[in-house]
Formats: structure tokens, sequence, C-alpha cells
């Protein structure tokens, strides 16, 4: 690892760093080269610049059109390597990125060079799979139309069963690139806005899963709100020029702050750096006879890499980032990864073999509904862990306590507390727990409609002598009848989006018991949405792997066919119209949060409903440029009583929040045979858009939502109005809904 390590926990993909080599007539000597000396983790390979030698990919003056026919019609012998074997099958995998030929224009006037460009282009991709390369890299299109080039990677061979484009193997050491890496710069004077031909492209590509960029960074920047928009397209490297960097006073290369910031950035989002360039800079000599490079390992004169004074600034910078809290870590490997709400994440297995195929699959989801099926103990569990929800909860008792009671009272006035949705008592003990800090005298009611909860709930009042304080009900809030007014009434019923879980709904149904003057904790809450550019999550809206087929069933060759089948089947209706709760990470936020639905507590209206209806305006940065929206990020915000809150929207967010609160944000970490570590993560909420939407600086976003009640569910449904109106997804709730 050519940035070294960082606490060991860092297992990320921008731990490796490339350099872009020049011609060399010598492959071993020149991986050997780079890797050894240079300290490199692989080179990006040029398949065209490479040539007339025995050890060259292809010759560079090669062309198709150039070549003799053969009298007898057969194809005549490519001039390629004479040999695949100068390097290793492993060397070739992972130490080598494929670069084609920078003459290519498929998209040119002429016809020869555009005919010749598409076999050019189709041979050395054939040849850089047969050397099983991990990626290859593609120049950018000569001119503003790339139509013809879009579509070559995307046809089938002659026999038109395979794609043309090679699946590609697991890794050996990291997935370095993805194929069909299409290379840009990040901003050209010149060419305007590279992000407008990278849109272009990757809109006649449909958007396809295996395209990834890789960003030529220069020595000028645009706006961070441009650079911004990157951070949620599927950029896989970041080529930065040697002569982006500047000269400190010791005559080494180092980089602007704003060139920092932004390779930073890259690196925490898994995006690999590529040095391409020669030596700009007069690196002292005495330096470079003494050197130490990062790993501590003498390197001598003679054989230092003439751009390892980069890749040290490099490491520099990667080291010297800030180490991510015990939190994050936990975090990094929900990091885009969806969940489907109301749903346990539960990994069934990964892998399953057999002598005829190995299947990776995805993760396996079991459902449930907060009200209509009963929670197991793990996800109690992972409710409990969340000490920074329960601690504010306990201020919030506190003070509404404190406001209810007197100093004067304190000892003789008794505060009636219902706890609506009980659980295994992590309420009940922060309610006694303020009572207690407090000097005030409560009577608890736990009323939990889970039997098997309210068996532990019955075991723990034995256990901690609650007997006198506590009344456990086992009955659903919504049909009790309570044998007297609460002063407080506290719940835990909160979701990713605030109300996804039916904490109005279920908050409607027991507010009776409440008095007149009643506190209601949490006493209000709002629901916010974002729009983001998130190609990864887009391209990851598939099926989940739903319990279909029992464990034992699975493990036949048949179901794994079968599984493996409905995997690739996606992109359709039903799972473009879902929610999904999901660690949101590769995305650009392209404006400020708006709020969009509010639910106060207690509501004792006579024409109160549930049903919502918000029309949103957001305007994005005009120095942002044109952007992809892809879908909307949701949070909440919610006011447990006078100003304690708690929350994950981000300029207002909880510090700290370590849990979920609700059974849509949380997420298992445990095989299916053996319990083990579970983490949790209260995640953002992403509804995504069927066809994301391209916005030009200047237009605004209008964007429409609804909270829609039935008698037997309830659903949201979203579209976008302008500039280009889209399908309201979820009509009716067809495709994703909560049960009463």
């Amino acid at each position: 690892m050519a940035l070294g390590e960082r606490g060991g926990w860092d297992k990320s993909e921008s731990r490796y760093c490339g350099v872009e080599t020049d011609f060399n007539d010598d492959m071993p000597h020149l991986l050997s080269f780079n890797l050894s000396s240079g300290g490199f983790d692989f080179v990006v390979a040029s398949l065209g610049d490479l040539g007339k030698h025995s050890h060259n990919l292809m010759d560079p003056n090669y062309r198709p059109s150039l070549m003799e026919k053969d009298i007898g019609g057969g194809s005549h012998v490519l001039p390629f390597a004479g040999s695949d074997l100068v390097l290793s099958p492993s060397q070739w995998s992972s130490h080598v990125v494929g670069k084609i030929s920078s003459w290519i224009d498929l998209d040119s006037e002429d016809e020869i060079l555009r005919t010749d460009s598409e076999t050019t282009l189709k041979q050395e991709i054939s040849w850089a799979s047969h050397l099983s390369l991990q990626a290859c890299l593609l120049p950018s299109p000569k001119g503003a139309s790339c139509a013809n080039y879009a579509r070559i990677p995307l046809v089938k061979n002659d026999d038109d069963t395979t794609d043309f484009i090679p699946s590609v193997s697991t890794v050996t050491y990291a997935q370095i690139l993805s194929w069909r890496i299409f290379s840009i710069h990040v901003y050209s004077r010149v060419r305007g806005d590279s992000w407008e031909l990278w849109n272009s492209f990757r809109l006649l590509c449909e958007h396809h899963s295996q395209l990834s960029v890789a960003l030529d960074v220069l020595s000028s920047l645009p706006s961070a709100n441009s650079l911004g928009r990157w951070l949620g397209e599927p950029v896989r490297a970041a080529i930065i020029h040697t002569d982006s960097f500047l000269t400190n006073a010791r005559g080494y290369p180092c980089l602007s702050r704003r060139h920092q910031k932004l390779i930073t950035g890259f690196l925490n989002h898994s995006i690999q750096v590529v040095i391409s360039g020669k030596l700009n800079h007069g690196v002292p000599s005495v330096s470079l006879d003494s050197a130490l490079d990062h790993t501590g390992t003498n390197v001598e004169s003679s054989q230092r890499h003439s751009l390892r004074p980069y890749l040290d600034y490099i490491a520099y910078l990667y080291q010297r980032m800030d180490p991510l809290p015990e939190q994050e870590r936990f975090e990094l490997s929900y990091r885009d990864f969806l969940q489907s709400p109301l749903q346990g994440h539960n990994p069934l297995f990964h892998i399953i073999s057999d002598e005829f195929c190995t299947i990776e699959f995805s993760n396996y989801y079991l459902s449930f509904q907060p009200l209509m099926d009963n929670l197991e103990a793990q996800t109690y569990e992972t409710f409990e862990k969340d000490s920074v929800k329960y601690i504010q909860y306990q201020r919030a008792i506190g003070n509404a306590l404190v406001d209810r009671v007197p100093d004067e009272e304190a000892s003789s006035l008794t505060t009636v507390l219902m706890v609506v949705g009980a659980g295994r008592g992590p309420l009940v003990r922060a309610s006694l727990q303020a009572a207690e800090e407090t000097g005030r005298k409560l009577k608890i009611y736990a009323v939990e409609k889970n039997p098997n909860a309210v068996v532990t709930l019955h075991s723990l009042v034995r256990l901690e002598g609650w007997e006198k304080t506590v009344t456990i009900v086992s009955c659903d809030m919504r049909c009790w009848d309570a044998p007297e007014k609460a002063d407080i009434l506290v719940s835990e019923l909160l979701g990713s989006f605030g109300d996804n879980e039916l904490s109005p709904e279920c908050l409607d149904g027991a507010q009776r018991f409440l008095k007149q003057d009643g506190i209601s904790i949490p006493s209000s809450y709002t629901s916010f949405i974002q729009p983001v550019t998130a190609s990864k999550l887009h391209n990851d809206v598939i099926p989940c792997l739903c319990a279909q087929v029992s464990p034992l069933e699975a493990i036949s060759f048949s179901s794994k066919c079968a599984l493996a089948l409905q995997v690739k089947s996606h992109k359709d209706v039903v799972h473009f119209e879902t929610a999904y709760v999901v660690k949101v990470h590769s995305v650009a936020r392209l404006a400020p949060c708006e709020p969009v639905f509010t639910f106060t507590h207690p509501n004792f209206s006579t024409k109160k409903s549930n049903q919502r209806y918000k029309k949103l305006r957001f305007e994005i940065p005009s120095d942002t440029g044109s952007a992809m929206v892809h879908g909307f990020a949701g949070y909440f915000d919610a006011m447990l009583y006078k100003d304690v809150h708690l929350g994950i929207e981000p300029s207002t967010a909880t510090p700290n929040m370590f849990s979920c609160c609700a059974s849509s944000s949380v997420c298992f970490v445990e095989s299916y045979f053996d319990t083990g570590l579970q983490i949790p993560a209260w995640f953002a909420i992403f509804f995504p858009l069927r066809t994301p939407v391209c916005i030009r600086p200047g237009s605004p976003l209008e964007v429409h939502f609804w909270r829609c009640c039935g008698s037997t569910k309830v659903w949201y449904e979203w579209c976008v109005a302008s500039p280009n109106p889209s399908p309201v997804h979820n009509s009716n709730g067809r495709s994703y809904w909560v049960g009463l």
C-alpha cells in the first residue's frame, strides 16, 4: 500500500496509489521499477503507446485500415505482444491498468479514422480482458458529440451472446478501478464544464453501472460547489498531474490548500490517486541520497523513482487525515448500503459454492412492520445501545417533571407518566432516573403490545424492585382503556423520516388518556429532504433477496441460479418507488434541506388529519453548474420537550447519535447461524427517482411530496414537477406502504 496504514482500520481502496507510465520496451522492468523502487501499487500503461518490441502491448502506429487483407479471408495476427507470459496473471490483474490509445476518435467525420477507432477500441479492450486487467482507462471524447463512442462499448460480439465489456472477477488485493473508466478533466478553460460531457456520455450509456470516471486534476480548479458534484458521481480515480504541484520552501512538491482539500475529499470517498507527468521540482539531491520513504525504508538515489516525492506528499496528506471516530468506523461497512425500511437486516449467507459455480449473494432481509409485527430480542437490544438518545429523553423528562411539579410539592405530588411502546423498558429506566435526579415522585404505566417483551418487562420490574412504581400493561396503546389520565406521555416511535413509522397514528390513539394540560414527549417532529446526486445508490436499487426460499432450499444449485437471476432482474418500478434507509456517504448534497411534514402532540383538534401535502422549491447555487438529481435524502428533527431535541437533519443533528429509535433504521452485523456483534446506526432515508433529473444553472427544482393515509396503511408519494416532470412515484401505495 503506497500510502501506508492508518491505524489498521482503514480498508478503503484509496490506500492504493498508481502512476501513469511513459513508453518502455520492457514491461517486467517497468512494473518492477514503479512498484519496487517507486513504491506505487499499480501502473497505468497505455495499450496503444507501448509497441514495437517483444514486451510491448501494441504498436502505436497500428491502424486497421493499413493492414493488408489475407487473400484467404482469414484474420491477421494483431500487432500485440508476442506473448502474455512476460508477466504472471496475478501481476497483470493486480498491478496493471490498461490505457486505451489516445488517438481514437469514434465520432470523427473522417470515416476511415472512425472505423479504425472502433476496431482498435474493441481489439485493445479484448486484449486487456485476455490479460485479466482489472480496468481500462478510456480517453475523453474529442468533441461535444459522443453518441457513437458511448454506443460501442455496449454492443455485442458477433455471436450476440456476450457483452463486449467483459465481466470482472474478484480483485486480488483491491478493486483498483472498474471497467470502462472514463477519463475527463475535472475542469477545462477551453472546453468549459467537463461535467456536461460526462453527463452526455453517461445518459447515452443509460447510467451503465460499470461506467466510472477518472478525473484529471489540473492546476486550476472550479468552485467548491462545482467540485462537490463529483462526490455523488462514480469517480474511481483522480489523476493528478505533476504540474499541478507547487514548490515549498525546501524545494519539495506540495499542493495548494484547495487542491489539498480536494485530494483529501477524494481519499475519504475511496477514490484512488494516480500520479502523472514528469519531475517538475528540483528536489535537493542531498535529500535523495539520505531520504527515508514514508515506510521508513532507505532509498538509494540511483534507484529512487523521479515521482517518489509526489507519492510521498500524497501519502503525507493521507496519513494526516483525521482518524474516524469509533462510531464512523463501525458504520464503514454500511456506507451507501441500501436497506429496505421497516426491515431487519440479516445476512443469511454471503458465498455458497459447489463444483459448478460460486455465487456471492447480496444481503438477506427479514421483513417486519412496527404495528403489524412484534420485534425480536436482537432488535430491542440494538435500540437499547443508543445511550445518547436515552440521555436526551432523560433530560426532557426531567425538565417536564420540574415544570409540572413545583419544588414545594415535590414530596407530596405524584406525577402519572405513561410509556407507550415500552419495549423492554429503557424509557421506564430513563423516567425513573429523571425522577430521582429531580426529586419528583412518579407512577409509571408501561404499555407494550408485544407479549414477549412484556415477559422481559416483568422480569426487569422484579429485578429492580419497581413493583410499587411501575404497572405493566400488555395491550396495544390504541385499544387500552386507561384507569386514569396521564400527566406525561412518553414514546419512542420516530423513524428516519420522523413520521414514517406511524408515530402520529399511534399517539393519536394514545392521547385520549392524556390530560388536557398534559405533556407529550416528543412534543413535535419535522421531516426534511434535500436533492442529492447519488449515482451509486441509484444503481444499487435492486430487489431485496426476500425470504422466498428456505436456507436449506437455497443451498441447492437450482435455488442459487434462481436467486442469481432474481438479483439481475432489477430497475423495476416497485424498487424505484420504495424508500431506503442508508448511511449516505458518496453523495453530493445539491441544496440545503427543506422541511416537509410537521406533527405536534398532543393534538386535540376535532378536524385533525395525518395526511399531508407539501410543494418544495430548491435553488441550486449558480456556481455549481449543471447537476443530476438521483433522488432525495430524508431526515428528521424532533423536539422532545422545549429546548431538548433529537434528530439527524445535518444542520442540527444531535451529536454522537449512534443508534436508531425505530425499526426502519436498524442494521445488524451477524451471521445467520451465529449471534455476533450488533452495531446500530440511525441513518437517513433515500427516496429514489425512476429517471434522474438534470438541473441546469438557474433552473429551480420543484418537488411534491404526499403523506397518504388509508384504512389499513400509510404511504408516501413523490414527484418532480420542474424542470422536467416525473411520474408520481408510489401512486396509491402500490409499491411501498406501512400497515396500520
